[in-house]
């Protein structure tokens, strides 16, 4: 499985960036692909993660109301579309991906629980 990320970069605070994450490769009809993002200093945070069968979503705390997450099932993408951006969302953000049906049936928030990586994208929201 290959996961490539796009759309990072540097926004002022109050701005708005969308994140895009293409997935290739999939053995597996029923995934799940989330994000995290890991910022200097602390561990990688859960954001938001959507399952492509019935496109059941979870947010973190510290994102809802202010991120989604949605998903183009015939392009392998998923998307995290950010606003109202902070100085404190400055981190890298990571797309990852998990079959589904190895999972206990609930939607995965812990980093451990995905298999497969993307290379990471630098955001940064100046105040």
């Amino acid at each position: 499985v290959q996961l490539v990320e796009s759309g990072g970069g540097l926004v002022q605070a109050g701005g708005s960036l969308r994140l895009s994450c293409a997935a290739s490769g999939f053995t597996f009809d029923d995934y799940v692909m989330g994000w995290f993002r890991q910022a200097p200093g602390k561990e990688r945070e859960a954001v938001s993660c959507i399952r492509r069968s019935d496109g059941s979503t979870w947010y973190g705390d510290s994102v809802k109301g202010r991120f989604a997450i949605s998903r183009d099932n015939a392009k392998n993408t998923v998307y995290l579309q950010m606003n109202h951006l902070e100085p404190v969302d400055t981190a890298v953000y990571y797309c990852a991906a998990v079959d589904f049906t190895t999972l206990a049936g609930t939607l995965p928030l812990r980093a451990s629980e995905y298999d497969d990586w993307g290379q990471g994208l630098p955001v940064t929201v100046s105040s």
